[in-house]
């Protein structure tokens, strides 16, 4: 008996209007809609996360073409499966060519990529390819050049209530006895499942199979069931993917942002999945780079709080690290270090350095050839105050300035010091 196909497979959308979402691309009047209208169909490439409609979209494209359709997946297929498909090229099986659907292209080589090239050049073939991750890092430029991107968004609650409250209709009529969701459990599946809707029909499916029979034989799906089999199936995180660096990016500008409940929302999501050394990494950067000499006490207060999490681990963890991010969150900003070492690198990347000052070379003798011997240098725990002018840069980088004061309290105290104490000196630094 062969296996039955997934539900998301057997409910698949067989037209446009069918589908749920995306309506920013083929909504009424909009641009993808209006190309597949025309008839005139171009290269596409579809980016966007799993459970959006990519695949489906791509199936109904293929039902209105007169060409050979030619589904292939970039985790399976190789050189070889393209070779097939130009093999059928101008043969009674492809007459007008061949519609290539090459779904996950991000994991074709560039080579693999490059086998196309000639094909799409010349209009033999017609792709549309999809993938979850950029297309700009992850697509052939070649390729790129010849197709036009559409990016797929995660769907909406609202957007995936109707396909769960279908799923539901269909299961009871494919097996002949009502499949009755309790009050809720649909609202519930549509928020759980991520944005992904093949996710959400998974639950429907598992719901009906888990769920026991009332009266009159119906199986009746409470919420409690719903929520126990949709536990954690919202989370949508791939350290290697797009998702893990919208995350982690989302977390530290939240915390730089000075929005400590937005920062706690990220700092979840990382912990959820297991992810504790990323948050910890941007949780020690940010204190340094966004907080910074506002607040220079707090960087061995984050670094304490990291280790305490690595000593206890999860789910303990989240409590130290939470503390920590709410204080970098809610701490006085500075990025004035952050500023001064970016253009001080900048200038020794762009060549501009120039030798140590004859004074702080570590020298302690001249040659014959010196003119004026001596190291000159003036220890600067001698003088009022620790300190004496001398010129400490390079004398190509005489007068430049890095770092500029901040306006948080901190800062403008030592600011104020060293006013007084270089005589108004730093008026020009600041």
């Amino acid at each position: 008996m062969p296996a039955k196909q997934p539900l998301a497979e057997r409910l698949r959308p067989q037209s446009l209007d069918d589908m749920v979402g995306q309506a920013h691309l083929f909504g009424a009047g909009r641009a993808l809609r209006r190309i597949v209208d025309s008839g005139a169909l171009p290269n596409l490439i579809f980016y966007g996360p799993s459970g959006v409609g990519k695949t489906t979209f791509a199936n109904i494209i293929a039902k209105r073409t007169e060409r050979l359709f030619v589904h292939l997946n970039g985790t399976t297929a190789g050189t070889a499966e393209i070779k097939e498909a130009i093999a059928k090229l101008d043969t009674f099986l492809a007459p007008n060519g061949v519609l290539l659907y090459l779904d996950e292209i991000q994991y074709f080589n560039k080579k693999q990529q490059q086998t196309l090239l000639e094909y799409i050049e010349n209009g033999a073939i017609t792709l549309i390819a999809s993938t979850t991750e950029n297309p700009y890092f992850y697509v052939y430029n070649a390729i790129l050049s010849r197709a036009t991107v559409f990016e797929f968004k995660a769907l909406a609650p609202a957007d995936i209530l109707p396909a769960v409250e279908r799923a539901f209709r269909f299961l009871g009529e494919e097996s002949g006895e009502a499949c009755e969701p309790e009050q809720g459990v649909c609202a519930w599946i549509a928020q759980a499942c991520g944005g992904d809707v093949r996710k959400a029909m998974n639950a429907a499916e598992l719901c009906c199979l888990a769920a026991s029979r009332g009266v009159g034989q119906a199986r009746l799906v409470p919420l409690a069931l719903a929520k126990e089999l949709t536990q954690r199936s919202a989370l949508r995180y791939d350290r290697e993917g797009d998702e893990h660096y919208d995350i982690v990016s989302a977390f530290q500008k939240a915390m730089r942002g000075s929005e400590p409940d937005a920062a706690l929302h990220y700092l979840a999501r990382l912990l959820e999945a297991g992810d504790m050394p990323g948050a910890i990494r941007r949780l020690l950067v940010c204190a340094s780079e966004d907080v910074g000499l506002a607040y220079p006490q707090i960087i061995p207060i984050v670094k304490a709080a990291a280790d305490t999490a690595q000593a206890v681990g999860l789910p303990e963890a989240q409590l130290p690290l939470a503390v920590a991010v709410i204080l970098v969150a809610t701490a006085p900003k500075s990025n004035a270090a952050t500023n001064a070492i970016h253009a001080a690198a900048a200038d020794v990347r762009a060549g501009k350095t120039g030798a140590v000052p004859r004074h702080l070379q570590n020298k302690h003798f001249d040659g014959a050839d010196n003119d004026a011997p001596g190291q000159f240098y003036q220890y600067a725990h001698d003088y009022p105050n620790h300190w004496v002018a001398q010129e400490y840069l390079p004398e190509a980088l005489r007068g430049t300035v890095y770092y500029q004061y901040g306006e948080n309290k901190a800062e403008q105290a030592a600011r104020a010091y060293w006013d007084k104490v270089k005589g108004g000196g730093a008026d020009a630094a600041g």
